[in-house]
């Protein structure tokens, strides 16, 4: 009787079979399942498809556990695992530059962004095999673990996110509260709200009002209306004005 092999390509000797070869055969089986159990591999993507294939008896892509995914395949690549009826969990880094979609039957698929990572589970269903995203079924008490207190709806904001990471560390060190950070929010340049920050506008004009706001232009302070200048103090204390002076007392 032949050996026969598992969906994941690891060989099944037969009774009485390899009687003087067996340990090579058993060597390479579990040298496949260490690569199931921590192999990585990197793959680079050159087309929008992708078949990854788990072979018989033999190191294969598919059978990584960790996958990496590298270039520029021109648009959503759709990456089939083959066989379709092997279960399997992957660990999928994608750093092309476009979005891999990993596909094992007529079941759903995952979609993997490019600069993401997600963990996924290939049902080995056959032709109706699923491809599901287990990392986006974390609970909360997994993230309590690791010290994030954020919902799952709080993190997927960041989901997208294009910042580099000396953008992000400008962030080190800021003391304010939400309510603190809040003054600034809706405040449009060149305008007055309450309790919110004033924010001068494209002339470089701090608003005091609706009309009215003041500005600094070659060591002379102004006060404008409406965008005219009706008052200016400069660096020696002398004010200029540009309609009448009423005091009341002396001048």
């Amino acid at each position: 009787m032949a050996s026969t092999y598992t969906p994941a390509g690891i060989e099944l000797i037969a009774d009485g079979e390899q009687s003087t070869t067996w340990g090579d055969t058993t060597n390479t089986n579990l040298e496949l399942i260490e690569e199931m159990v921590a192999g990585v591999v990197s793959i680079s993507l050159g087309s929008t498809t992708y078949t990854l294939t788990t072979t018989d008896g033999a190191s294969s892509n598919g059978r990584h556990a960790v996958v990496v995914f590298t270039g520029s395949p021109g648009g959503t690549c759709t990456v089939t695992v083959s066989p379709n009826d092997m279960q399997k969990v992957y660990f999928v880094v994608n750093n092309s530059d476009q979005t891999v979609t990993l596909s094992q039957g007529s079941g759903a698929n995952v979609s993997v962004s490019a600069s993401k990572t997600k963990v996924v589970y290939c049902d080995g269903a056959g032709s109706g095999a699923a491809v599901v995203d287990i990392s986006g079924g974390f609970d909360s008490t997994t993230l309590a673990e690791l010290g994030v207190t954020a919902s799952a709806a709080e993190l997927n904001i960041m989901d997208g996110v294009t910042a580099t990471t000396a953008e992000l560390n400008i962030m080190d060190g800021v003391t304010a509260t939400a309510t603190e950070l809040n003054y600034n929010d809706g405040a449009a340049p060149g305008t007055v709200a309450a309790s919110k920050t004033v924010v001068a506008n494209a002339s470089g004009h701090v608003p005091l009002g609706s009309t009215w706001a003041v500005y600094e232009s070659g060591g002379v302070l102004y006060f404008s209306v409406s965008g005219t200048a009706k008052a200016k103090v400069d660096a020696s204390g002398n004010l200029t004005v540009s309609g009448n002076v009423t005091a009341g007392g002396t001048i």
